[in-house]
């Protein structure tokens, strides 16, 4: 018969007889009969259609015949591509058969034997009509067979959930294959292969595994590019790909003349596998197809059965939606690092002076934070220096980070004052011209004295304080000119202080990423950096930025870092 999506056979014309008076025409025929319009619902049926399916006239009317009646030997819904009925309807031709089964209206399934055929009355197409005989009395059906699934109920459903929370659990796509890989083989084939669809619309075989001695073994000889996905094939896996139901498959399937490049690839994969017996079901979200997973059995004597299929449908359809999550989210991780890396400023060139800088993204967030450096120099020769925080771990933290940095670079080039009234202008427009609620921030200008010496000026709003460490190793931290954070709408005054920055020293300025740990105390914090950096004072200053990286950073902190170093020139 046909279902919603199929198309009705073209020049069939509506009925135009009342459907009482088909009802009586039927009334005439001496065995079941009932007609069905050009979508496949009936609009007529028998008494003796009735009393031999067990069911009243209206739970026939409107209801799509092949969902209502066509079942397999097993008494599970027959594949619409496996239906002879289906395919005579659409040819609009007569056709006949034996060894059918109908579901009768008390769940029994009885064997049928039907004759379809166009339905003419005085000259109008009325419709198709099908007649039905029982091939052995009612009372002698059988009721469908209800344990054909491979899995106990439970177990089937314990198997749902771990896939649920095991493909939800990360959002790394390749992990994603690899533990929906791991819940199906050898549980319930002994083969799977996964076929996904690129962002280019192009098919890709990303997996061909199979359970041999209880670990999973691939063979990537059979992965790699796919053909395109024809638009028309009735093949499994090309049905599958363009998100049609899940189907069953077997080396046969792909015996006769290929009508595509992947019917190639597949009896490829069939003979090169071995695999006997396939379900094949597409892996999608709700937005797209994304790819198809085939599950294979060569080993196991039992082959697939459409029993199999719903349990599998679930599967591919959770891997679907989390694979999807994972996509979206290295989708966003991609633009937020092209975002951040063309935010990241270049070091300014300043003779006598060593500079260098590091951004540490956030390993478990988007890939791009509100933490800042910045270095420029300034319209009377001095060299700025910058880092900064603004509240919020995401993509507009990390605009209103762009917004609070460029404000300051143009504020610091075209006032030649001191670091706090800088910073106190740059406090006055941020909650008017900003998206930014709150930020810390230390603003500094460096420059040479005229007795050859580097100077350092600073304000700090808020903000973890610099660390200043000598040639020789001692280090101390640098607390004056501290003020309250950005953006609360306090006008307090904000102070600048002095420093000296002797020969060979390193300037570090940094975020509180690097300070702060789980279970820690930011005393203990600023302590660790303190002692790691004394130690690691003579060390190269790239070498000594990235050692206090790897040494001072918690391995458990999932904030971002970011980390200024500047080294004064040691005496000549």
């Amino acid at each position: 018969m046909t279902g919603a999506e199929d198309a009705a056979t073209p020049g069939r014309r509506p009925p135009a007889i009342p459907a009482a008076g088909l009802t009586r025409a039927l009334e005439a025929i001496g065995t079941a009969a009932y007609v069905v319009d050009e979508e496949g619902r009936v609009i007529a049926v028998n008494a003796h259609a009735e009393q031999l399916l067990v069911r009243p006239a209206e739970e026939f009317l409107g209801r799509d015949a092949h969902d209502l009646l066509h079942r397999d030997a097993h008494g599970h819904p027959m594949p619409r591509s496996r239906c002879d009925m289906r395919q005579a309807f659409h040819a609009g031709r007569t056709a006949q058969t034996e060894g059918d089964h109908f579901e009768c209206g008390d769940g029994s399934l009885l064997p049928v034997s039907w004759l379809i055929t166009p339905y003419v009355v005085d000259g109008w197409d009325a419709g198709t009509l099908v007649l039905v005989h029982a091939q052995r009395p009612p009372e002698t059906a059988r009721r469908p067979e209800t344990a054909a699934n491979p899995l106990p109920e439970l177990e089937r459903l314990a198997l749902l959930a771990e896939t649920t929370t095991r493909l939800t659990s990360t959002l790394d796509a390749e992990e994603t294959l690899r533990r929906l890989l791991a819940l199906v083989v050898p549980r319930l084939a002994d083969w799977a292969v996964v076929d996904l669809i690129t962002e280019r619309d192009e098919v890709w075989r990303t997996d061909v595994v199979h359970a041999e001695n209880g670990t999973l073994v691939r063979h990537e000889d059979l992965q790699g590019p796919m053909p395109p996905v024809p638009e028309d094939s009735p093949m499994p896996l090309s049905r599958a790909l363009r998100g049609v139901a899940s189907t069953l498959a077997g080396p046969q399937t792909y015996q006769q003349e290929p009508d595509s490049g992947i019917a190639v690839e597949q009896h490829r994969l069939f003979e090169v596998t071995g695999i006997r017996s396939a379900a094949i079901a597409p892996i999608r979200s709700t937005r797209a197809v994304l790819g198809a997973l085939t599950l294979g059995r060569a080993k196991d004597p039992a082959d697939f059965t459409t029993a199999d299929l719903p349990l599998i449908e679930d599967i591919a359809r959770r891997a679907g939606l989390a694979l999807d999550n994972a996509r979206l989210y290295q989708r966003q991780r991609k633009v937020a690092e092209t975002m951040q890396n063309h935010l990241l400023p270049q070091m300014p060139r300043v003779p006598g002076l060593q500079m260098t800088a590091r951004y540490l993204p956030a390993p478990d967030a988007s890939q791009v934070g509100g933490d800042w450096y910045d270095a420029f120099s300034l319209s009377d020769g001095a060299t700025a220096l910058a880092v900064g925080d603004v509240v919020g771990h995401d993509l507009e933290a990390a605009a209103g980070m762009a917004q609070l940095r460029n404000m300051l670079r143009a504020y610091a080039w075209s006032h030649q004052e001191p670091p706090s009234r800088i910073v106190a202008r740059l406090d006055e427009a941020v909650m008017h011209i900003t998206d930014v609620t709150m930020a810390t921030t230390i603003f500094a200008r460096v420059e040479e004295r005229d007795d050859g010496h580097w100077e350092l000026c600073w304000t700090n709003a808020g903000h973890p304080p610099p660390l200043l460490i000598s040639h020789d190793g001692l280090a101390r931290y640098l607390t004056d000119g501290h003020g309250i954070l950005l953006g609360t709408g306090v006008r307090t005054p904000r102070s600048d202080a002095t420093a000296p920055l002797p020969p060979g020293s390193t300037l570090l300025l940094y975020t509180d990423g690097l300070i702060e740990a789980p279970g820690q105390t930011l005393d203990e914090g600023l302590q660790r950096l303190r002692r790691h950096a004394a130690a690691l004072a003579h060390r190269p200053l790239a070498s000594f930025t990235d050692q206090v990286l790897r040494r001072v950073r918690h391995v458990t902190n999932d904030d971002d870092v970011a980390l200024l170093a500047v080294r004064a020139p040691t005496r000549t």
